[in-house]
This record gives structure tokens, sequence and C-alpha cells, in this order.
């Protein structure tokens, strides 16, 4: 069972504490690359998921360091903005860009001059998996099995994301490619409340949310989460299971974590890299995950993270040129 009241209680305290303590300042050494406050980058304005997950980094990350850090806030074109902000700045080890999926998005759309190899990997600091939810009561899928088997049979069946073009849309159109179907019905919402109060009212056939939108009606026995777009299956929602365990090769995810410049030497990266992991192994961080219905599988060093970030920049172009969303 989700414990949604709960850890919406712990995860507001938790939020308020990150932004507390990001604003408070810590003395910088006056040698090497630690003379300037890190600036962190985002494209969220302040409270936004991006945000503060930004800033729960920062908690521990400027003590295990020893160096200020700052949020900069630069808004607008799904990232591009701070991308391009991000470009701006001397590849010193100064300045962190947090790095979404969203922003893999504007990459694979040409809509930033900033490439992969323009960044340099430090660690992944959360990774919500795409699940397929659908209504309990109403829907004729009531296993995993049964939903692929109606996918694979070409049941008319509508999905529901938020917006168009984002990894919602995208998901819908990869896991119907994957089960040898053309691009389902899909209809946009504004946000994630909104999806999942609409597959309860039976306005769309399957919900693509993630856990931590959907605690209360899965709690409460309205939505029923049958595929996991992850490597692993998730405690919270046992009954789900993963698309790898039914034979689909597709992993796609609601992802964040931090990159710096390709330019910045290695041994200051990797001062980074163990300082970030280090400091996201720390128990309020873990509180944070925990109230997002995540587990310490979230945070990853920097290979796996440099290889997500490949795998979505390479795979979400193709997929939004087939889908008609860019030329």
């Amino acid at each position: 069972m989700i414990k949604s009241k709960t850890l919406f209680k712990v995860g507001s305290s938790v939020a308020a504490l990150a932004t507390a303590f990001a604003f408070s300042s810590l003395p910088a050494l006056a040698d090497g690359h630690r003379k300037a406050a890190i600036e962190v980058v985002t494209h969220a304005g302040a409270g936004g998921g991006t945000d503060v997950n930004s800033r729960m980094m920062m908690l521990r990350s400027r003590r295990v360091l020893k160096q200020d850090m700052v949020v900069v806030n630069k808004r607008g074109g799904g990232g591009a903005a701070a991308m391009n902000y991000f470009m701006t700045r001397p590849a010193d080890g100064n300045t962190i860009l947090t790095f979404t999926v969203g922003h893999a998005i504007t990459m694979a759309m040409g809509k930033t001059k900033l490439k992969i190899e323009d960044m340099a990997p430090i660690a992944r600091g959360t990774n919500d998996p795409q699940i397929l939810m659908v209504n309990c009561k109403t829907s004729p899928y009531k296993t995993p099995e049964s939903f692929l088997a109606g996918m694979k049979k070409g049941d008319k069946i509508s999905f529901g994301g938020t917006h168009t073009g984002t990894i919602d849309h995208i998901t819908a159109y990869m896991w119907a490619k994957k089960t040898g179907q053309k691009m389902p019905k899909y209809i946009p919402f504004k946000g994630g409340g909104e999806l999942a109060t609409q597959v309860v009212a039976g306005s769309v056939d399957v919900g693509i949310l993630n856990l931590s939108e959907a605690g209360a009606p899965i709690e409460a026995g309205d939505l029923c989460p049958l595929v996991i777009l992850g490597d692993n299956a998730m405690g919270p929602i046992p009954k789900a299971k993963t698309a790898k365990s039914l034979g689909i090769d597709l992993v796609l995810s609601t992802t964040r974590g931090f990159v710096t410049h390709a330019g910045v030497d290695k041994e200051r990266v990797g001062q980074m890299e163990k300082g970030l992991t280090k400091a996201m192994k720390h128990s309020m961080y873990q509180a944070y995950l925990a109230n997002s219905g995540l587990d310490n599988t979230s945070p990853q060093a920097s290979a796996a993270w440099g290889k997500q970030i490949k795998f979505m920049v390479g795979e979400f172009g193709p997929a939004l040129k087939e889908m008609g969303l860019l030329k």
C-alpha cells in the first residue's frame, strides 16, 4: 500500500528544508577550483520539481565538496534557455546543469546548440519510470499479460499523457511500436493529476503516469498500474510487471541528473561525482526519494547516467520524426 498522505507530509517538510538550506551559505575555499560558488542551472521556476531536486542534491553536496552552491533558474524553451546559458559559462568545474528528460527532447529536436559531446555527466539524481495504468473497475485489462495481448491484437486503446511532444507522448508511440502497432490515439492533459482523474473518470483507457503522480488513486483502488517501463519491479505496486519481463525491450523514465562541461579536467569531474554521489546517499535525500515513490536505485554514477543521456537523445529524435513532430 502506498502511504501517500504520510509521504506527502514528509515531502513538504523535506522540500521546505531544501529551500531553506539551499539559500544559506558556506565559506568557499580560497584555492583551486573552489574559489567561486558552483552555479546549479535549472530550467524550472522556484518550487518546481527540477528546482526542488537540485536543492535537495545541494543540501549535502555543498558540505561534502566544501564549496558554496547557488541555483540559477533559466526558464524557457523546454530547457533551451538553461542549456544555452550553460554554454556561456567557463569550463572551470564551477557550473552544473540539471539535465532532464525534457532537455533530451529539446536537444533531439535541435532547439539548442548544446550537444552530448559538450557535456560531462556527473551523476543521476532521480529516475521515475513511466508506468501504464488503467481504471481498475472498468478496464477489460486486469493483468499486464492481458493488456499486452490486447495491444498486439490491435485493440483500439486510447492513451493519455501530459501535453504533446513530451516523454509521455513519446512513450505512447514507442510502446505501440514495440507491440507492432501504429501510433495510438493520444489525448494530452495539462498535468499528471488531471490525467489520473480522467483515467478514473473513463475519458481515456490508459494513463502514462509516474508513481508519484498516482499514489492516492492507486491506494484507493481506482487506478491499477500494469506495465513499468523501468529496469526493475517496484515494491509499492507488486502486481505491475516490467516491460522487459513481458518480452518488450523498452525502458523510459522521467529522469533528472547533473552534468558539467566536457572541458573540465577529469580530476575535477571525478571530485564532483564523488561529492554528489556521497551527498545523495544521505538520509535527507533518501527521504526525498521515498516521498516521490522512488528508491535508492535512482542516483547513479556518471557512466550509467551518461549512457542514459545518449540513449534518450539518440532515440527521441527518430521517434519524434516518425510521429510527425520533427522535420
